[in-house]
């Protein structure tokens, strides 16, 4: 094994030790820690930013970008063909499945004008399937991961013409549980698949020559250890067409309810149990709130690491997510879930993925989407929301009296 290797490994131990005693001291990190050092980084990373010309909703092509985009995708299919065999094959990135559970869309009534775009035009009610993840790119146990986790919104019976032609009345939305991405753009994307190739992926926040402390603090500030993956807000980190000439962000924040605590001694799957314990109990609200970029410089388009000011442009509540109680672990359901595809370019034109690393995954989500199902033979699919289950128990049927608008 190499030096790095061992370093990595090391590294890698300690933040396992660390995850044991974060419930502990993360009231006091999220308190008193985290606001001033998130300025202070914030600060940082703005001061390094290029000028973006003027204009809102302005994108632009980094120097080689598309070869680095074919490197990317090159490195993560090889790394997926290494990990895995065939029948076998997991997602590259957010890979383990906590759970896919059914739940509703409400666009909400009143919202304002200048919002009034795409899926938000008017207000409607809509099936989703809702899929909750860890962040990759293996499935260790809960409590050895790093703390990020995922969501993927699939909004279905949507009408209008989608940019990817594999599904065509779908709207996902997908989003982390940290307001800025694991690496700023595809150029530092592209350094972190290497490291991860290398079994390394620590030391691309800390090799040295390296400028990204700022991304590992961020990281860092919200890579906490949760009770369950209902208990987080995500964000969309990256931006998207809201309408025309218009770009925004958005994230899903989860309304309080009486939280569950860490268990003393979590087991490898302790996350995806809290998930299904939680909804057999009661339903789980989400509201969904967007940000419209209103400064080019402050709140870029072309940069995952830096956080668009809420004093420049308050989030606004455009819809609500309900997850209802529900039975969600049957195998049927678990099998359901490895073969859905998740995909910013699921999307209608007015919600068009912006940005260097939403351009690179129109890549590397279909190529690698597609790299999994051969694995699996498995065939691509577009649910509808009323998929059934052979071995579901029984469970509340859904209010949601449509499919699509009304």
């Amino acid at each position: 094994m190499s030096t790095e290797r061992v370093v990595n490994d090391a590294l890698t131990r300690l933040l396992w030790l660390e995850r044991r005693i974060d419930p502990l001291v993360r009231p006091a990190i999220d308190k008193l820690v985290r606001p001033p050092l998130q300025a202070a980084v914030q600060w940082l990373g703005r001061r390094r930013l290029p000028d973006p010309g003027p204009g809102l909703a302005r994108e632009r092509r980094l120097a080689g970008e598309e070869q680095i985009v074919g490197e990317i995708v090159a490195s993560m299919e090889k790394f997926v063909r290494r990990e895995y065999g065939p029948g076998q094959a997991q997602r590259a990135g957010n890979t383990k499945t906590y759970g896919v559970v059914r739940g509703e869309f409400e666009v909400l009534d009143g919202i304002p004008g200048n919002l009034n775009h795409g899926l938000f035009a008017r207000p409607g009610n809509y099936l989703a399937w809702v899929r909750l993840a860890g962040p990759g790119p293996l499935a260790p146990a809960d409590l050895r991961d790093n703390a990020i986790m995922s969501i993927g919104v699939k909004v279905m019976g949507v009408p209008g013409t989608k940019l990817s032609e594999d599904e065509k009345h779908t709207q996902d939305f997908l989003g982390i549980s940290a307001p800025t991405f694991t690496t700023p753009d595809v150029r530092e994307n592209l350094q972190l698949q290497r490291e991860v190739w290398n079994r390394t992926p620590l030391l691309y926040f800390i090799r040295p020559g390296s400028s990204h402390w700022c991304d590992l603090v961020m990281q860092g500030l919200y890579a906490k250890t949760a009770a369950s993956p209902l208990q987080v807000t995500y964000y969309s980190c990256v931006p998207y067409l809201l309408g025309a000439g218009q770009a925004m962000q958005f994230r899903f924040a989860v309304r309080p309810f009486p939280f569950r605590r860490v268990p003393f001694r979590p087991g490898p799957d302790y996350l995806r149990e809290a998930l299904v314990r939680t909804l057999a109990e009661r339903e789980v609200l989400f509201d969904m709130l967007v940000q419209v970029q209103t400064d080019p410089h402050r709140m870029p388009i072309e940069h995952a690491g830096i956080i668009w000011p809420a004093r420049l442009s308050p989030p606004v509540r455009v819809a609500v997510l309900r997850l209802p109680q529900q039975q969600c672990d049957s195998p049927a359901q678990r099998a359901f879930a490895d073969n859905l595809s998740f995909n910013p370019w699921h999307a209608l034109p007015e919600h068009r993925p912006l940005g260097n690393q939403n351009r690179a995954r129109l890549a590397i989500y279909t190529t690698l989407s597609r790299v999994r199902q051969q694995m699996n033979s498995a065939a691509h699919f577009e649910p509808t929301g009323r998929e059934e289950f052979p071995d579901e128990k029984s469970q509340e049927r859904f209010a949601c009296p449509v499919e699509g608008r009304p």
